[in-house]
């Protein structure tokens, strides 16, 4: 596949209609704008509660798709990951979740426009993606507290607040004690902490598009593993103003980098991939396929960061959709 993505033969849409409320209209107008740009009308596939997106994404790749749109939350998302990798179908994001995390890392926040925009517009990019167990993840997968904030967080709120809905969950585990784990990267000499949560990062935002990792480059063949530690909850706060104000130290945190990752508690723990829970255990095991994953981006494709030009992306789909043009 090019660098640059031409009008496809073929593509698809894989969209859970549980986070679509108006599902016909949806259709409607993805159907419609991507017509407008030349697209031909593409296949759709709904996910259900036994199969979130994986066995619809394979079909559609089996049915000749050359573009698959994802268009869900992270379930979603991380499902069609793991159908695509080592394949040349191209994955397009038509963020459709509260809280989609490799959409926030495209600028793309929930705007269907910008999703649409950014698969027309043809930036690709290829991307490495981590493995765990039987799933691929394109953003980060984690262990501790970033997965009981998303534990606990509603979905109510966040159906009525968005991302910020995770703050709340967040604050009811910052006075959690921490977890003693050990940390071997490449097979190196483990590393022993005591830490609130280790995350496993390809990317590096987080929700709300916050920039956790300042280096994270999503297709250098490593991953970043952060250890934050803080132990205070002005340990905290110290932590959060140094990220948003996008120091170049952060306190209580470290931040390694290797293909191979393994974590593992004393305890057992909440554990997530991609902002989706999976089953709670003591052991956090990841691998990198290195340029695994092509993946639509805005242009310029070849930026650092996988966001910019977002919102101009957005504004010129608005306009196809008006008008056509």
């Amino acid at each position: 596949m090019p660098t640059e993505l031409n009008v496809p033969a073929a593509c698809a849409v894989v969209v859970n209609p549980a986070k679509v409320p108006d599902l016909d209209g949806f259709r409607q107008t993805v159907t419609e704008t991507l017509a407008k740009a030349g697209w031909p009308a593409p296949v759709w596939y709904e996910t259900t509660p036994e199969d979130p997106g994986r066995g619809q994404a394979t079909q559609a790749i089996e049915e000749g798709a050359e573009v698959v749109f994802a268009a869900g939350g992270d379930g979603t998302v991380m499902a069609c990951i793991t159908a695509l990798a080592g394949t040349d179908v191209a994955l397009a994001i038509l963020p459709a979740g509260t809280g989609n995390l490799l959409a926030a890392n495209l600028g793309l926040s929930t705007d269907l426009a910008a999703g649409l925009g950014t698969a027309i517009e043809g930036g690709l990019r290829r991307l490495d993606v981590g493995r765990c167990e039987d799933a691929c993840f394109a953003v980060m997968a984690g262990l501790g507290f970033d997965a009981k904030m998303l534990d606990s967080t509603s979905e109510t709120t966040k159906k009525r607040i968005g991302w910020p809905a995770y703050i709340i969950g967040a604050a009811k585990h910052l006075r959690d004690r921490p977890m003693r784990v050990t940390v071997t990267i490449d097979g190196g000499r483990p590393l022993h902490r005591r830490a609130k949560t280790v995350l496993i990062a390809n990317v590096g935002r987080l929700q709300g598009g916050v920039r956790l990792l300042e280096a994270a480059d999503p297709a250098d063949g490593k991953l970043d593993v952060a250890v934050l530690s803080p132990r205070t909850l002005r340990q905290w706060a110290a932590m959060a103003w140094a990220v948003a104000r996008r120091h170049d130290r952060v306190p209580a945190l470290e931040v390694f980098r290797g293909a191979r990752v393994t974590i593992e508690s004393r305890r057992t723990e909440q554990r997530q991939l991609d902002g989706d829970l999976i089953a709670p255990g003591r052991r956090l095991e990841v691998e990198v396929l290195p340029k695994a994953l092509w993946l639509c981006v805005p242009q310029p494709a070849d930026h650092p960061d996988l966001a910019n030009d977002a919102d101009a992306v957005a504004d010129r789909a608005k306009r196809l959709m008006k008008t056509g043009q």
